[in-house]
């Protein structure tokens, strides 16, 4: 991926857990007859009515218009995923995705980063799949015609610019982001040893998206080329534009800049083609990166909107969600085998799987696991299937219906979705239907066909050390470990060898398109009011979706427990949602989720909140239970002894995570050993076993009181009816309000110190530098903020990923930021670096902060105002946007307008207050650099950094979680 997120991961998993497939008959429809002819799709006939057309060399182009936010977005998918390479040749689709974000011809260096950071939008993002590879950005509607003359650069001003070094110095971050997201993680090589299996040789999902290293090296410029000629041609490209636009002047534009690149050579489809599993396969490895052993089994099923599809998305659900899912009930609740289980139908375009994935409590022979599932298997087949759970289902999925289209981006990427895999811009509504059409014994007879008695692939992922743990009769997994071998690649330089040839236009490219009229941005209106007993109200009326989302927060959180009875907060939260006094757990689940209602509890250093989202019809008797819940909690003791068992084994989870040490190491360091904001809201071993059920009655009595609570709402609901729904809040909760006392934040070192947590065998080191700094209401906070954006702040537009990144293929990706409560704030750099430059990494990275202050320019300046100011347009596009504005509001005292006062902020920053900021904020030379890695191959090298020997520090944070 272009950045460490999938963007479509959570849209696609959602829609019934149905990703990429090609079996729904594809209409006949006038764009097909006529090149040049538009379809149009009625609003009333469809969630996403849209209109469709095709240019003369087969580009396919979809526009939906949103007019509830004056931003567009623009998504430009290629039918090519890793289904297309060839062995041998393996991760060139995700290689394109990073590729394509580079230098073309005329966006010139920095391609369309840089112009993302100019024009305010979301950060220029993409993903890569089996099937397909999408590129996707929100813009402010201003930047429309910018953003098709920058895509269509992509389809056919673009290859020349790929040079021999830029290719070497992609082929390094490609190899990084693996490194990061499979070789140092635990679990990582999971898919890769269970798609090894299910499919065989020479299939097309035989390799995993992210290739392996040995074929990124092997590759050839050639080879690159001949995969982009023959795969991003326009008769193989979607192009969805959705937002608040014109769409004759936008055909207009998708005309002048598309229509004159060349069709490419016809591409056939490829058959579909199920994994096979001619006997059970069991396979097991010993992870460096785990401390829990993890069973997963998988059964080949069918592919992406294959009718049975629709029918295994609901198995997999009816098998493990909820409390009386027979494989929760036996496994978790009875057995005490695990803290959780879960299924998900994974179905792409060629073919499908169902995973069953079970994380077991320490030391747990796999065995047990095994044979526990096939108690719940039996329990599955002599239960019926009731309407209720059916109803839940369905309903659970109407809401992530809505969900996924919260975005216009989000709207973008589902129209592209079903255009090019369903045949039909316009699927969403069959989709719907066909979960809505599922039946009991749909899902008995795909149960009975692809899992029952079937052959499957099981892998056992156990500690280094512990094979015993893995299931009997496996056979040790082929994972390939990446040695740490210094000086083993070579240093890159992008810069050198940037000449080369031009392709001929018919229009002038290199000229950037101009600006549309300037988007008119109105921040929502926010209401606020407060109950007779003192929780102050927010909320934010909204009608676009039929969805409300809430936050109920109390101030206090894990502040409120003390070293010896951390974890208390937490522990209250775990068991707060399991059952009240008149409903058992099961119950209190079930009535939740026949409301289309998701509530759960988070705890934070400073809060204790309880979130949800709901069908807007459904808010009052969801906010009825959500009073339940707080004023009547059941106090189960078996819900307890789950809750602290389940915690216990999220901190054993922990100590093998690197990224989890890194950032528990450098919150020891920043706020010291005897700082509650050291520990994890979690507690630790000794904690966990001092806590009683007793203890979590008198934390709810004493600490959850209604003067230090206020309700986030936002959504489609009147403000009348959030008043009506907390009423029985304001009649019944009570009590006094605890003396809130928060330890004064920390000074910031006076020298610098490099602390190293060693991690024997890590591919990288992560990096966690910075010190306590800012506070959120600090006068410095949001122009410091603005400061930032250019050192590693911005993404692809911060001199940290451009140097670390884009010059030296160091990193996938590294950020910095300031981030700060009303109580305490820090500076933070914060990234993932190969391990045979540790030393080399964390030099380049004090001597940007070292220079940064002098070197900043009005140039530097220009971008960050024009960011600002335009991404504003954006601010307040989604649900969750609009919940953390109230939530601003309502923990920092910040006014309505907050938002347009801290563009005028940024907007009279000087390059002189720039720079003094920088000079006085940015310290090198006064900070905590925390690193964790391979201490026998890279410790040594770090005292050439000039704050001494490095120190040792496995042993005191370990004593954190002890």
């Amino acid at each position: 991926m272009h950045v460490s997120q999938l963007v479509l991961a959570s849209a696609i998993l959602m829609m019934g857990a149905c990703s990429t497939a090609d079996t729904a008959p594809a209409p006949t429809t006038s764009s097909e007859a006529n090149p040049a002819a538009t379809e149009m799709a009625e609003a009333e006939t469809t969630l996403l009515p849209y209109e469709k057309f095709t240019l003369e060399n087969g580009l396919e182009v979809i526009f939906h218009v949103d007019r509830s936010d004056p931003v567009v977005a623009v998504s430009l998918t290629a039918h090519v995923g890793s289904a297309r390479e060839k062995p041998g040749r393996t991760g060139f689709a995700h290689l394109f995705e990073h590729l394509l974000f580079l230098e073309s011809e005329n966006l010139g260096p920095g391609g369309l980063d840089k112009l993302s950071a100019r024009i305010g939008g979301s950060g220029a993002n993409g993903s890569t799949s089996r099937d397909r590879t999408n590129y996707l950005q929100t813009v402010p509607n201003d930047a429309l015609e910018k953003m098709l003359w920058a895509e269509a650069d992509k389809l056919g001003w673009f290859i020349n610019t790929v040079t021999e070094p830029v290719l070497a110095k992609e082929k390094q971050v490609v190899k990084n982001e693996k490194r990061q997201g499979v070789d140092n993680r635990p679990y990582g090589h999971t898919f890769y040893v269970m798609h090894k299996a299910l499919y065989p040789d020479g299939h097309p999902y035989n390799w995993q998206v992210i290739g392996s290293l040995e074929d990124l090296q092997a590759a050839t410029l050639e080879d690159v080329k001949e995969f982009y000629r023959t795969w991003y041609t326009p008769n193989n490209v979607t192009l969805v534009v959705a937002g608040d636009f014109d769409t004759a002047q936008a055909r207009e534009w998708v005309e002048t800049y598309f229509a004159e690149i060349p069709r490419g050579p016809d591409i056939e489809p490829q058959p579909k083609e199920p994994g096979v599993v001619t006997e059970t396969v069991k396979l097991f490895h010993e992870d460096n990166f785990a401390n829990l052993p993890q069973l997963n089994m998988v059964w080949p099923t069918v592919e992406e909107y294959h009718p049975d599809s629709y029918p295994l998305a609901v198995l997999a659900r009816l098998l493990t969600d909820g409390k009386e899912a027979p494989l929760n009930e036996v496994l978790v609740d009875e057995e005490k085998l695990a803290p959780a289980v879960s299924a998900f139908a994974y179905t792409s375009e060629l073919a499908g799987e169902m995973i069953l994935r079970v994380s077991a409590f320490e030391g747990t022979d796999l065995d047990t696991v095994a044979a526990a599932l096939e108690d719940g298997f039996a329990r599955f087949e002599a239960e019926p299937i009731t309407d209720d759970d059916l109803n839940r289902i369905k309903t659970e999925q109407e809401v992530a219906f809505y969900q996924a289209l919260g975005s216009v981006l989000g709207k973008g990427a589902q129209l592209a979705q079903y255009n090019i895999f369903a045949g039909d811009p316009g699927y969403i509504d069959e989709d719907l239907a066909r979960i809505q059409a599922v039946t009991a014994e749909d899902v008995r007879r795909v149960y009975e066909t692809y899992i029952k008695g079937r052959n499957y692939v099981a892998t056992s992922f156990v500690p280094n050390g512990s094979p015993e743990l893995a299931l009997e009769g496996s056979e040790r997994a082929e994972v390939v470990i990446e040695p740490i071998v210094q000086g083993a690649e070579d240093e890159v330089d992008p810069s050198t060898d940037s000449s080369y040839e031009r392709t001929p236009s018919l229009i002038d490219r290199s000229v950037e398109p101009p600006y549309g009229a300037s988007p008119e941005v109105a921040a929502p209106d926010v209401w606020e009011d407060e109950t007779a007993n003192g929780i102050k109200v927010y909320g934010i009326s909204d009608d676009e979706l039929p969805l409300v989302r809430f936050a109920l927060s109390s101030e206090g959180g894990h502040l409120l427990d003390t070293p010896e009875t951390a974890g208390t907060a937490n522990m209250l939260g775990e068991v707060l949602t399991k059952g009240t006094a008149s409903k058992t757990p099961a119950e209190l689940d079930k009535a939740f989720a026949l409301l289309g209602a998701d509530v759960s509890v988070a705890v934070t250093s400073d809060a204790f909140e309880i979130n949800g989202e709901t069908l807007a019809r459904n808010f009052l008797p969801t906010m009825a239970l959500v009073e339940e819940m707080l004023l009547e909690p059941r106090w189960d003791e078996a819900e307890f002894d789950l809750a602290v068992a389940r915690t216990r084994d999220a901190i054993q989870a922990n100590r093998a995570d690197p990224n989890a040490i890194a950032s528990r190491t450098y919150s020891y360091v920043t706020f010291g050993p005897g700082s509650m904001r050291a520990l994890s809201t979690l507690g630790s071993e000794t904690s966990l076993e001092g806590i009683t059920l007793e203890d979590l009655k008198a934390w709810h009595s004493d600490n959850l009181v209604p003067q230090l609570s206020s309700l986030r709402v936002v959504g489609d609901v009147s403000k009348d009816d959030v008043m009506t729904a907390l009423s029985g809040l304001s009649e019944r909760w009570s009590g006094d309000a605890p003396e809130l006392s928060y330890a004064s934040a920390p000074d910031a070192p006076d020298s610098s110190t490099v602390y190293f947590y060693d991690v024997p065998g890590s591919s990288q080191s992560v990096f966690r530098f910075g010190y306590p700094s800012l506070t959120r209401t600090d006068p410095d906070f949001v122009t410091a903020g603005a400061m930032n954006y250019r050192l590693g702040g911005g993404g692809f537009a911060s001199r940290l990923t451009q140097e670390l990144r884009e010059g030296k293929g160091y990193t996938y990706g590294i950020f910095s930021d300031f981030d700060g409560t009303d109580k305490v704030g820090t500076f933070t750099i914060g990234s993932g670096i190969r391990s045979n430059v540790t030393l080399e990494a964390a030099t380049l990275v004090r001597d940007i902060l070292s220079d940064y202050a002098e070197t900043y320019t009005e140039e530097d300046l220009a971008v960050t105002k024009s960011f600002f100011t335009k991404s504003q347009a954006r601010r307040f596009e989604t649900l969750g946007a609009k919940l953390g504005a109230l939530s601003d509001i309502a923990d920092y005292g910040l006014p309505y307008d907050f938002v347009s006062q801290e563009i005028a902020a940024v907007e009279a920053l000087s390059l002189g207050d720039v720079q003094g900021l920088a000079a006085r904020l940015i310290r090198p030379d006064e900070m905590n650099y925390v690193i964790v890695g391979d201490a026998e191959t890279q410790m040594p090298r770090l005292s050439e950094l000039g704050y001494g020997d490095p120190v040792a520090i496995n042993d005191a944070v370990d004593d954190l979680s002890d």
